[in-house]
């Protein structure tokens, strides 16, 4: 059983509610208790996570985004937590306690590349975009160790973060055991559960046509080969973003994880697949009644 108790797809989003770091302790509470974690551990790598969100870690300013945001980490979060939780009910062996805490530090983290330091004016982090991951794992590889993490542990954290983004995947990865590329799967499975699950979805959309278009612009690509040129036009393209590539995606790359949210015996009964059917078909709505010609691309 994940931190949902009871399956019901009528109800709100999983993610309902899911914006404030206090919120994501009790989630950790209540899953550290079933996984038998370190709860110390984690509410370190929380309080790290919100106060270098909040510019309040070395010189590096607050996070600037409107779609990565950290409501956006928060919400993946709790989507691992959720996994994590399920994890422990499936047949196969179950994560250590260890591993469920070093899945925690990844999926926190796994942003972080997004952030810019305080000498750095010129736009926002969606510039970084295409390389956040590689910043999000040096970060990582920095913070961990005074939080007690070894060489080996800070290595399963940047493994995972190397699975997220739009190429991420976990067969590009060394990993050292099959339990550190299920960690890494689990990350990435959270990282897209964690969007396009939440109930602000279809209205931050156009924040995220938006980085992408900053992140465009500072690697040199013409407007002529980007992939969307309005915010409309990445709406119309999002149903097929999910069912041709993100959906693929999980079960082939990921190993189907998503598994792990559903209730035993229910396993077509996934509480954060039936909130993104519904915001897809908010978004179909919202295309409909504007009507434009969708991209080429996708």
């Amino acid at each position: 059983m994940t931190l949902t108790e009871q399956y019901n797809p009528d109800r709100a989003s999983p993610l309902a509610g899911v914006n404030t770091a206090s919120v994501i302790s009790d989630a950790i509470g209540r899953a550290f208790a079933r996984t038998g974690s370190n709860l110390a551990f984690g509410h370190k790598i929380l309080d790290l996570a919100d106060r270098l969100f909040r510019g309040e870690v070395w010189s590096y300013q607050p996070i600037n985004l409107r779609y990565h945001d950290f409501a956006h980490t928060l919400q993946a979060t709790y989507c691992y937590l959720d996994l994590a939780t399920g994890q422990q009910a499936d047949s196969a062996p179950s994560l250590t306690p260890r591993e469920v805490e070093l899945g925690l530090a990844a999926i926190l983290l796994h942003d972080s590349g997004y952030l810019v330091t305080a000498g750095d004016s010129s736009g926002t982090g969606a510039k970084y975009t295409y390389c956040h991951e590689i910043r999000s794992c040096g970060l990582a590889a920095s913070l961990l160790p005074p939080l007690g993490c070894r060489p080996d542990e800070v290595d399963m954290v940047v493994g995972a973060i190397r699975c997220t983004g739009i190429n991420g995947n976990p067969a590009n990865v060394n990993f050292r055991s099959a339990n550190a590329r299920l960690v890494g799967c689990m990350i990435a499975t959270a990282d897209y559960l964690g969007q396009m699950a939440a109930p602000e979805y279809p209205d931050k959309l156009p924040h995220l046509f938006h980085e992408f278009a900053e992140a465009d612009a500072f690697s040199n690509i013409p407007p002529e080969r980007r992939t969307f040129s309005t915010p409309e036009a990445m709406l119309a393209a999002t149903p097929t973003f999910w069912a041709k590539f993100v959906r693929p995606k999980l079960d082939e790359d990921f190993s189907s994880v998503y598994r792990f949210l559903c209730p035993a015996g229910q396993p077509e009964a996934n509480p954060y697949f039936d909130a993104i059917e519904r915001n897809l078909a908010v978004l179909r709505d919202r295309v409909a009644a504007t009507p434009i010609a969708p991209a080429s691309k996708v």
